[in-house]
């Protein structure tokens, strides 16, 4: 599920309201190569049959299918200047590795 804080929201919603043919937010992802990804913020005049669909705070964000996964835990913020901009959560610790076990470390 994505997260969209209340000045996304805010913004998205003054967006909507100048293209009210379009009440639609889509995210998408591209890989742009094997280090990089964009995201993708377009208005659309409806939902498709496979995207996973949520309301945010009166806005409907429909997330492709294929990307659904990939956005879980993303938060959408919204900044003056600057933009829509995409916020990662943190990504878990690594697991703490146990020493190899020795025979020789046995007390």
């Amino acid at each position: 599920m994505v997260i969209a804080t209340p000045a996304a929201i805010s913004k998205l919603s003054d967006l909507i309201a100048e293209h009210p043919e379009d009440p639609v937010v889509r995210l998408t992802i591209i890989d742009r190569d094997d280090d990089r990804i964009v995201f993708g913020i377009t208005l659309e005049s409806a939902t498709r049959p496979d995207d996973r669909v949520q309301d945010c705070g009166g806005v409907t964000i429909a997330t492709e299918a294929r990307s659904a996964a990939r956005m879980d835990g993303v938060t959408l913020d919204y900044r003056e200047p600057g933009g829509f901009r995409f916020i990662h959560p943190e990504p878990p610790p690594p697991p703490e590795e146990e020493p190899p076990f020795s025979l020789f470390n046995l007390h």
